[in-house]
């Protein structure tokens, strides 16, 4: 029989969760009640203590609750219950996870549920679950519930939400998931100025018998990325569009922060990195950049994105980092750089075309990496079909190597 995890502070919302596992266990399935509270007694009896929680983290839960700060214990617990998750998981002890709370229980809940792979069940009803979810999902996919009302008790509005959240996580850890696709997982990073090179590339690598899972360069993407390349279930990295460390650089509204490119270094997974759309820093509507670009080149890709030209010095530095991260690399790379453009608007006669700036990047990359690390420099643009073709037969030697 499979067991659903009901994770919450049972101190003061002891009520609901017991509620929630009790739906849960009519509906023909395991629970396991875990308080992760450190207030007053629990309202009822966990299956698993806060003490344990706590030790599976490394808290000293004692001398914490003593101090009655409440931000420090969820800082605490929000560290331990990670960790116990993790050990329930490893151990196939849990299947699925469902909590409730407010802020404290869902920066907790949220915290432990992104602990878990990508695929396992989580689901999390939140009284914040309507506005900016962003920090509390990252790149899990964890499914965020509003509760309507205050997680404080039940009534008719509190059982209806409850109930069906348990009738939702039972139903999605009992839907069979389909095992057939079993060929080994590439990943490619793509942007609008990239598609064509993506599109081209990716019949390639399917022939070779693998799976291409595609990634928006948006920052939400790349750090999804990321994270499923730190995970081990990718066999190779088809990272064309690096664009994302331009706005990181500049202060664009798309960076998908410092750790962008550090994944294959983490895996150890074989990878192809091309400067793609390394041009361009993204914000959004013309009126949102701020006033201290105000005389750099811009082009307006939609009423809500607006496109800045990267300059020659900015490129020098992108340059610089990228092969930095390229250097820290231990497993196969190759490094493909598309001598006449790097985006679809860098393209001569386009409004990013700008020869100085592109050779600034372009020198700087090849200059900074090490002598080991394998170039190929390319006289085309970025989405002809020769540079596709190159990326992905790259990587698929990388990958044999």
């Amino acid at each position: 029989m499979q067991t659903i995890a009901v994770l919450g502070t049972l101190d003061s919302k002891g009520h609901e969760h017991a509620f929630v596992a009790d739906f849960i266990r009519g509906l023909g399935y395991q629970t396991l009640l875990i308080d992760v509270g450190t207030g007053d007694t629990p309202q009822v009896t966990p299956d698993i203590s806060r003490e344990e929680v706590a030790r599976a983290g490394g808290v000293a839960i004692e001398e914490l609750m003593s101090r009655a700060d409440r931000g420090e214990c969820v800082s605490a617990m929000a560290q331990a219950a990670p960790k116990l998750l993790e050990q329930l998981h490893s151990e196939g002890r849990i299947d699925g996870v469902v909590s409730l709370g407010g802020g404290g229980g869902t920066a907790i809940a949220t915290a432990a549920m992104r602990a878990l792979p990508i695929g396992f069940p989580k689901l999390m009803v939140s009284t914040l679950a309507s506005g900016n979810t962003a920090h509390y999902i990252g790149t899990k996919d964890i499914t965020m519930m509003p509760s309507i009302v205050d997680v404080a008790g039940l009534n008719r509005i509190s059982r209806t939400i409850f109930s069906r959240a348990a009738g939702a996580i039972c139903g999605m850890v009992g839907a069979k998931v389909e095992s057939a696709e079993d060929r080994p997982i590439v990943v490619a990073s793509m942007f609008g100025n990239t598609t064509d090179c993506i599109n081209a590339a990716i019949p390639v690598l399917e022939a070779a018998g693998f799976e291409v899972l595609v990634f928006h360069a948006t920052g939400s993407g790349g750090r999804a990325m990321e994270s499923l390349i730190e995970s081990g279930m990718v066999a190779g990295v088809l990272d064309v569009t690096t664009t994302e460390w331009a706005d990181e650089l500049v202060g664009g509204t798309l960076s998908a922060g410092p750790e962008r490119l550090d994944g294959a270094r983490k895996a150890m997974v074989p990878a192809i990195v091309a400067p793609g759309c390394l041009d361009m820093v993204n914000f959004g509507e013309r009126d949102s950049v701020p006033e201290k670009f105000a005389n750099r080149q811009f082009y307006i890709h939609n009423p809500q994105v607006t496109l800045m030209r990267t300059s020659v010095e900015e490129c020098r530095e992108l340059g610089r980092v990228l092969a930095g991260k390229v250097n820290s690399y231990s497993s196969p790379v190759t490094v493909l750089i598309p001598r006449r453009t790097v985006s679809v608007i860098g393209a001569a006669g386009q409004p990013f075309h700008d020869v100085q700036a592109d050779a600034a990047l372009f020198d700087t990359l090849v200059d900074h990496l090490n002598d080991d690390i394998e170039v190929r420099s390319l006289d085309c643009e970025i989405n002809d079909p020769e540079f596709a073709r190159a990326c992905a037969e790259a990587l698929l030697k990388n990958m044999q190597k």
